[in-house]
């Protein structure tokens, strides 16, 4: 007799999800959750958020947050074409215009979903994109999602761009994108260039500044700022959750730039609008950048001293002039080890692996902050220094 038939299909997910899983441990790409505490007697020295400006935890922040909420409300209710746009998002947008150089400016929730905004409103799957190959990964499922044609052209590489560009249609509308500053490299896009070859391909320029603004540029205006004209520039997104220390993101432009996000955008329309209570505490961090110029003047200073420091002892620094100071150890298995020393040791560093950066690209991924003490910066460089004489010992 044929064996009785089961009386349940196989759980066909749960298996592909549990092999999938099984493959990110034994290839060392597992990814933890650390719960870290906010207080200053924490036992990790923080090198790895992207609180550049140290204004995350400031109480006068925190206080501007807090008293927003109590005036109105803990959440915005609905989205900002329902009725949850506030005076005070108003403000925040007119204020990041005026910062930026740009005749208008439009808030979103997070950063990702600004690139996927402004990737699905500019592709209409006939729209080619060109993007630098070590773009974020919101960049890149942007485009992915909007089924535009899309090449990537190599690292920083004008000559690859403009040998692309030119193999387009002429009639076809063209948007090159790139980073401001790079993420996981902390170098920076030739935005000069970048601006010259798209203006000579008839092409518009896309500029994520997430890392840049509030760091880069006197007032904290950052890579693009008001060096770059609106029509080099067309787009610009910036985010609020790194140097200002708050939530959320934006996109600045022109009137019909701003006008089609609000009119197409998906993550715009369908989204509730961040809490009021953010918008008044970014406010209050950017009037902060404004007034302390002398916190983006003690950072550089950082990164500075880090720079030399850690070149006189032969640590493989990649070229990055930002908070952002990566040390490539290529192996996946190698940067673990050392991360988990650095944290042993009292210091949290970020251990980035693929596909986060290209294979045998993994990296601790130092990250420079305006409240870091001089001697915080020197005890993790004399760990850095021992653990690179522990495994010179060993070999």
């Amino acid at each position: 007799m044929p064996p009785p038939k089961p009386t349940t299909s196989p759980d066909v997910l749960r298996s592909r999800l549990e092999a999938r899983l099984a493959r990110q441990r034994k290839q060392d790409l597992w990814r933890e959750r650390l719960s870290m505490s906010p207080n200053p007697g924490a036992p990790l020295r923080d090198f790895a958020s992207n609180d550049y400006l140290g204004l995350a935890r400031d109480p006068r922040v925190a206080e501007a947050l807090a008293a927003g909420a109590r005036r109105d409300g803990a959440g915005a209710g609905a989205s900002h074409l329902v009725n949850g746009h506030f005076a005070v998002h108003q403000a925040l947008e007119e204020r990041l215009a005026e910062l930026t150089g740009r005749p208008r400016a439009l808030l979103f929730s997070t950063g990702y979903m600004a690139n996927l905004g402004v990737l699905q409103t500019l592709c209409d799957g006939e729209t080619r994109v060109f993007q630098d190959r070590l773009n974020h990964a919101s960049l890149l499922d942007g485009a992915r999602l909007a089924q535009s044609p899309s090449r990537r052209f190599h690292h920083r590489d004008l000559d690859d761009l403009e040998r692309l560009l030119s193999r387009a249609p002429r009639e076809s509308a063209k948007l090159v994108v790139s980073d401001g500053v790079f993420s996981m490299d902390g170098d920076t896009a030739d935005v000069e260039g970048l601006a010259a070859t798209c203006q000579r391909q008839g092409a518009w320029l896309m500029i994520d500044d997430a890392h840049g603004i509030g760091v880069l540029g006197q007032q904290g205006e950052g890579l693009v700022g008001q060096r770059f004209s609106n029509r080099q520039v067309p787009v610009l997104v910036g985010t609020l959750g790194k140097a200002f220390g708050s939530c959320g993101a934006f996109v600045a432009g022109d009137a019909v730039l701003i006008d089609s996000l609000t009119q197409f955008a998906k993550p715009y329309i369908y989204t509730t609008a961040q809490p009021p209570g953010m918008a008044h505490a970014t406010l209050r961090a950017m009037d902060i950048s404004e007034q302390e110029p002398e916190r983006r003047e003690r950072l550089h200073a950082h990164i500075q001293h880090f720079r030399q420091a850690a070149d006189s002892l032969g640590l493989p620094l990649m070229d990055s002039e930002t908070p952002i100071q990566p040390i490539l150890l290529g192996d996946n298995k190698r940067v673990m080890r050392w991360s988990m020393a650095l944290r042993e040791a009292g210091f949290m560093v970020g251990a980035i692996r693929h596909p986060t950066v290209p294979r045998g690209t993994a990296r601790l991924r130092v990250v420079l902050n305006a409240l870091h003490e001089s001697h915080d910066i020197q005890a993790l460089l004399d760990v850095l220094a021992e653990l690179k004489f522990r495994e010179a010992k060993a070999s």
